[in-house]
Protein backbone atom coordinates (compact mmCIF):
# COMPACT_ATOMS: atom_id res chain seq x y z
CA UNK A 1 0.00 0.00 0.00
CA UNK A 2 2.93 2.06 0.58
CA UNK A 3 4.39 1.98 -2.71
CA UNK A 4 1.29 2.41 -4.48
CA UNK A 5 0.98 6.25 -1.68
CA UNK A 6 4.00 7.06 -3.32
CA UNK A 7 3.75 6.65 -6.70
CA UNK A 8 0.76 8.72 -6.33
CA UNK A 9 2.61 11.12 -4.63
CA UNK A 10 5.52 11.49 -7.87
CA UNK A 11 3.38 11.13 -10.27
CA UNK A 12 1.70 14.95 -10.08
CA UNK A 13 5.15 15.83 -9.76
CA UNK A 14 6.62 14.57 -13.00
CA UNK A 15 3.39 15.60 -14.45
CA UNK A 16 4.61 19.78 -13.94
CA UNK A 17 7.99 19.34 -14.89
CA UNK A 18 7.59 17.60 -18.22
CA UNK A 19 7.36 19.97 -21.24
CA UNK A 20 5.58 18.23 -24.15
CA UNK A 21 8.01 20.13 -27.25
CA UNK A 22 10.91 18.90 -25.31
CA UNK A 23 10.55 15.09 -25.29
CA UNK A 24 12.95 12.87 -26.38
CA UNK A 25 13.88 9.29 -26.62
CA UNK A 26 17.26 10.08 -25.30
CA UNK A 27 20.00 7.75 -24.38
CA UNK A 28 17.69 4.69 -23.82
CA UNK A 29 16.37 5.02 -27.05
CA UNK A 30 19.60 5.14 -29.15
CA UNK A 31 21.01 1.78 -27.17
CA UNK A 32 17.90 -0.04 -28.09
CA UNK A 33 17.67 1.18 -31.70
CA UNK A 34 22.10 0.24 -31.97
CA UNK A 35 21.35 -3.31 -30.06
CA UNK A 36 18.47 -3.86 -32.59
CA UNK A 37 20.57 -2.94 -35.64
CA UNK A 38 23.58 -4.60 -34.52
CA UNK A 39 21.03 -7.24 -33.89
CA UNK A 40 19.46 -7.37 -37.77
CA UNK A 41 23.10 -6.80 -39.20
CA UNK A 42 24.08 -10.23 -37.58
CA UNK A 43 21.61 -11.97 -38.63
CA UNK A 44 21.89 -11.05 -42.20
CA UNK A 45 25.61 -12.12 -42.20
CA UNK A 46 24.27 -15.16 -41.13
CA UNK A 47 22.01 -15.73 -43.69
CA UNK A 48 24.43 -14.80 -46.03
CA UNK A 49 26.98 -17.42 -44.93
CA UNK A 50 24.24 -19.85 -45.00
CA UNK A 51 22.73 -18.73 -47.95
CA UNK A 52 26.54 -19.43 -50.10
CA UNK A 53 26.61 -22.68 -48.77
CA UNK A 54 23.59 -23.83 -50.56
CA UNK A 55 24.17 -25.67 -54.39
CA UNK A 56 21.03 -24.27 -55.96
CA UNK A 57 22.01 -26.00 -59.07
CA UNK A 58 19.74 -29.47 -59.80
CA UNK A 59 21.92 -32.38 -60.85
CA UNK A 60 19.64 -34.87 -63.18
CA UNK A 61 18.49 -38.11 -61.37
CA UNK A 62 20.70 -40.99 -62.86
CA UNK A 63 17.73 -43.83 -62.47
CA UNK A 64 15.73 -41.61 -64.60
CA UNK A 65 18.31 -39.81 -67.06
CA UNK A 66 17.93 -42.42 -70.09
CA UNK A 67 15.01 -44.00 -69.62
CA UNK A 68 12.46 -41.53 -69.49
CA UNK A 69 10.35 -40.81 -71.99
CA UNK A 70 9.69 -36.93 -72.80
CA UNK A 71 7.11 -35.80 -71.03
CA UNK A 72 3.98 -34.91 -72.80
CA UNK A 73 1.51 -31.93 -71.77
CA UNK A 74 -1.88 -32.11 -71.60
CA UNK A 75 -2.28 -30.51 -75.06
CA UNK A 76 -1.51 -33.76 -76.58
CA UNK A 77 -4.25 -36.00 -74.09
Amino acid sequence: MSAHLAMTQLVPFAAEELDKNKVTPGVLGFVVFAVLALAVWGLMKSMNRHMHKIDFTESPDPATAGTAAPSTGPADK
